[in-house]
């Protein structure tokens, strides 16, 4: 059973930092695009972060730029999300999601181009 499970959430006062990892178990996710998308209540799940396999390429959330930071570590079959700078309006339930496709070297923005999803951890940063 392929599983993503999230942690690193929690409360954090305006300007701290978190780091979220997501760790995956019942396959190797190691050639396969990686992202982290936010859902916060009342607003649709977005796009946050992306990496490619090999990790060569990145990108983000126009919000979130110069502020987090997505890597993955493949021998840990695991992807993190470090957020600097935190603000109110990045509370939100984040989710880190796989995608079936190998070997691609670019990056995925969109929700259905993923194929597996943690059940997400709670971010809620204070004013």
């Amino acid at each position: 059973q392929v599983q993503l499970v999230e942690s690193g959430g929690g409360l954090v006062q305006a300007g701290g930092s978190l780091r979220l990892s997501c760790a995956a178990s019942g396959r190797t996710f190691s050639n396969n695009g990686l992202g982290w998308f936010r859902q916060a209540p009342g607003k649709e799940r977005e796009f946050v972060a992306a990496i490619s396999w090999s990790g060569g390429s990145t990108d983000y959330v126009d919000s979130v730029k110069g502020r987090f930071t997505i890597s993955r570590d493949n021998a840990k079959n695991t992807v993190y999300l470090q957020m600097n700078s935190l603000k109110a309006e990045d509370t939100a339930v984040y989710y880190c999601a796989a995608t079936e496709v190998s070997y691609y070297s670019g990056l995925y923005y969109h929700r259905y181009q993923y194929d597996y999803w943690g059940q997400g951890t709670q971010v809620t940063v204070s004013s």
